[in-house]
């Protein structure tokens, strides 16, 4: 099998040649085989992310995880101005402000980005909730159309190498936790005193990620990311309830119906959040069931329990096995995940959330070779 066929048919619960394999590589790791300042790709897209991506998929050998994919989102109405400015810069970081003029008034944040590391936002858009809602109605001009030349670019330079994806966000604390000045603490304060706004702003976000959906599957990608970081983690389970699973009980219905198979990824406790989408989502794939400390997922417990509802992706240590480890100690960690879910295939050898930067080369084609190793189907 091609690295894409070999993917698709894992994350729909099949039986591949072998189990694949795709250690989360998705960000650092491109970066720093470019050889370039990651504020050249993050900022300047010199190269694009999603193609320092390909090129290390390739570099590796990997069966690509392809997360990037988009199209150009045409809207209606959108009455906002844009403006960035570089407000400082150093040898180890630049920082930029940018400011959205919407006819309600201004926001703005402001997004640091490092010389050899990834960029994050050091200032957030909402400063004062509820005050800031008329605002921030602008954000969600009506999607009216779209224009996949983006996605189809992708398509064809990506080829066989992996399973192309495209991703959109889920709503909960983790999303909103990017939108608010102190972070997850201002979330909750929100949640707690304003909640009739806050459950607003986010019917405005999951109207949005919906109509993104509907005119992501037209495009017919090989799958459906749905990117939730922390989902469990950062949510209260009622907040999980009422702001996060009807996006993903909306949005995998809807793939299923479209034929596109769908991955959930939220790093971080997991258990309890693959009990809920096996039973109460159409959701195919799920990932990257971190261990402990990390995570609170047994591989093994979890293929018995989900393995004939859900395809599963993971679930290597970052730090304690690839970044600190030998790769002789990778081998065996490989090989003990191939054993704990491999089985009658639906299973994608990986990591946890995201290998640091400088993880060892030799630690990622360690990786490759458990999976060329034990993960054969006879």
């Amino acid at each position: 099998m091609t690295s894409r066929e070999r993917m698709i048919v894992a994350m729909t619960g099949g039986r591949p040649d072998r189990v694949p394999v795709a250690p989360d590589i998705s960000n650092m790791i491109p970066c720093r085989l470019t050889g370039k300042s990651f504020w050249d790709i993050y900022l300047h897209g010199d190269p694009p992310l999603w193609r320092a991506y390909v090129d290390a998929v390739r570099h590796f050998g990997i069966d690509g995880w392809f997360t990037y994919g988009t199209v150009a989102f045409q809207r209606a109405g959108d009455r906002r101005e844009w403006t960035t400015e570089t407000i400082s810069r150093s040898d180890e970081r630049i920082v930029t402000r940018t400011a959205c003029r919407t006819p309600d008034g201004d926001l703005t944040c402001e997004t640091t980005y490092y010389v050899a590391d990834p960029p994050t936002q050091t200032h957030k858009w909402i400063k004062d909730f509820p005050a800031d809602m008329a605002k921030l109605r602008h954000f969600f001009p009506e999607i009216t159309g779209c224009d996949p030349a983006p996605l189809e670019e992708m398509r064809a330079h990506l080829g066989e190498d992996g399973a192309l994806g495209v991703c959109v966000g889920v709503p909960g604390f983790q999303e909103l936790f990017v939108w608010f000045e102190r972070g997850l603490e201002a979330v909750a304060y929100a949640w707690a005193d304003h909640r009739d706004e806050l459950r607003e702003f986010v019917s405005w976000q999951e109207r949005d990620v919906l109509r993104q959906v509907e005119m992501l599957l037209d495009a017919r990608p090989d799958f459906l990311l749905l990117g939730a970081s922390g989902l469990w983690t950062l949510n209260t389970p009622q907040a999980f309830r009422e702001l996060s699973l009807p996006t993903l009980q909306q949005a995998t219905r809807m793939a299923r119906e479209a034929g596109v198979p769908t991955m959930l990824h939220s790093c971080g406790k997991e258990r309890k959040l693959v009990r809920i989408c096996a039973e109460e989502t159409a959701l195919d794939c799920i990932n990257p069931l971190e261990p402990p400390p990390m995570g609170d997922c047994d591989l093994a417990e979890i293929k018995r329990q989900f393995g004939g509802r859900l395809a599963l992706m993971g679930n290597l240590h970052t730090t304690d096995v690839m970044l600190r480890g030998t790769p002789e100690r990778v081998m065996d960690a490989g090989r003990q995940a191939i054993e704990a879910a491999g089985a009658g295939g639906g299973f994608i050898l990986s990591t946890g959330d995201q290998c640091g930067r400088d993880t060892p080369d030799e630690n990622i084609r360690a990786l490759i070779a458990a999976a060329e190793r034990y993960g054969q189907y006879d």
